[in-house]
């Protein structure tokens, strides 16, 4: 139970506006977005200064209150939501949500943890510049979780994971105090890089409150296509080809399935087939640069003479270019309308990605009839979303009953391959079990060394990630 002075004290330093405990306002915190965890919390606290988060740990401190930290609840593996003991505090970094600085010199930009992703992305391109992050939750997607998380999104291949696209981080960690640490520079050596540390630590060992993101060049010209082609090996050489012709201007190369597209023209109506026949497989692939058109054109030309690829259209337009990528993100809605799956975000070296999606969709789906496989992704970084759809006609509750032991499966099946349970949604509640029974024992080990660490009251985001 939380108690009367805790509660007194919060109210008294947030102030009025800084906290709620209405159930009807709460309600939309506790459940995650794949509905698949739902908590409990008396109190959440919405703080609008890195000074009041500060202050609200401090407090949690002293009274042994943990703190589950929380952006625009976009997350996929529950790394967000309280648990249901109603002894966890919620804390929205929604309020804080202030671009701080634009500089196009120094080609970064400083915002708070509470900036919406598509916000970031206008501000650079009212600059003149460009913040390459892009995912399908860009409209609710918050910076501070982006960067907890290490999000990936569409264009890893040519930018890189938020990892790479953070340079300065600024945090409250769990005993109050403040890391300033919001550097634009490219070069800092001077001991451990204690915001790398921070970036994919999902709220476990501190609560981000600032980043300093790095900016790019605005591309000036897209080039865009849709490739039908016949298995996820055509498709490898087909990116090793244009890797090859259009060097570092390749930014996306997007792996679909039929049954993707099948799904999207099914609950999505307005979303069109850009080809004329169908195809095993999809590529949609984007070049950015003022050659960019040139060089794809003559790259996928080559492809269909040599029968590599079966077809290809191009985006003539903006709106073309847009009805493109909107087939691309509304699979995982598709999927979500057409029934209840099991899910993986996996990744392998990308070499040996067509050989593990075709031997695992072959394993899965014998083993458990009647189930679909839909494999998807960012092949050109090595990260696919290996999903099993629940069979038609079967009770939905018996066919999530079998998570636990699908996982392990398909996970079995990507560490044979040299690859990882998690490619960019993080650990979370959902995989914290699988990352304990796979992960290696050193590893393991400095994780937990590291929490206990600068978290000794286990009071920022406990049974996430790991279980102390």
């Amino acid at each position: 139970m939380l108690s009367l002075e805790y509660i007194s004290t919060l109210k008294s330093t947030l102030g009025p506006t800084g906290w709620s405990d209405d159930a009807a306002t709460l309600a939309p915190y506790l459940t995650d977005w794949r509905g698949r965890y739902t908590g409990k919390t008396a109190f959440m606290l919405k703080p609008r200064t890195t000074a009041e988060v500060a202050a609200c740990v401090r407090l949690a401190n002293q009274h042994h209150v943990s703190l589950v930290p929380q952006g625009g609840n976009t997350g996929l593996v529950g790394g967000a939501t309280p648990d249901m003991s109603g002894d966890q505090v919620l804390i929205s970094l929604s309020r804080m949500n202030a671009i701080r600085s634009v500089s196009i010199s120094d080609d970064s930009m400083v915002v708070e943890a509470g900036v919406v992703l598509a916000h970031v992305q206008k501000a650079a391109s009212d600059a003149n510049r460009y913040f390459p992050m892009s995912l399908a939750s860009e409209g609710s997607a918050q910076i501070g979780g982006l960067v907890a998380t290490n999000a990936g999104g569409v264009h890893v291949l040519r930018y890189g994971s938020m990892r790479a696209l953070v340079l300065g981080v600024e945090a409250v960690l769990a005993d109050g105090s403040i890391f300033h640490g919001l550097s634009s520079l490219r070069k800092d050596n001077s001991g451990y890089d204690f915001k790398q540390l921070l970036i994919g630590s999902e709220g476990t060992l501190g609560i981000i409150t600032s980043a300093t993101l790095k900016l790019f060049p605005k591309p000036q010209t897209y080039a865009t296509a849709f490739v039908g082609l016949e298995n996820p090996h055509a498709a490898l050489e087909l990116l090793n080809q244009l890797q090859a012709s259009c060097d570092n201007m390749l930014c996306a190369f997007e792996l679909m399935p039929r049954a993707a597209i099948g799904l999207v023209g099914k609950h999505m109506p307005d979303c069109r087939d850009p080809l004329a026949n169908h195809h095993s497989w999809y590529v949609l692939v984007e070049a950015a640069s003022t050659l960019a058109e040139t060089h794809l054109q003559t790259a996928l030309s080559s492809a269909l003479e040599s029968g590599l690829i079966r077809d290809a259209a191009f985006a003539t337009s903006e709106s073309h270019r847009t009805a493109f990528w909107k087939i691309r993100e509304s699979v995982p809605e598709a999927e979500r309308l057409e029934s209840a799956a099991i899910k993986h975000d996996i990744s392998v070296p990308t070499a040996a990605m067509p050989a593990f999606m075709l031997k695992a969709t072959q394993v899965l789906e014998a083993t458990y009839p009647g189930t679909r496989v839909l494999a998807f992704g960012h092949l050109g970084d090595g990260n696919v979303h290996f999903n099993l759809l629940q069979p038609s006609h079967t009770d939905t509750a018996k066919f999530l009953a079998l998570t636990s032991e699908v996982n392990q499966r398909v996970y079995d099946l990507v560490l044979e391959q040299g690859g990882s349970i998690s490619a960019e949604h993080g650990i979370g509640r959902l995989k914290k079990a699988e990352l304990a029974r796979t992960a290696d024992p050193a590893k393991l080990m400095a994780l937990k060394a590291i929490k206990k660490a600068l978290d000794p009251e286990n009071i920022l985001n406990p049974g996430v990630m790991l279980d102390l």
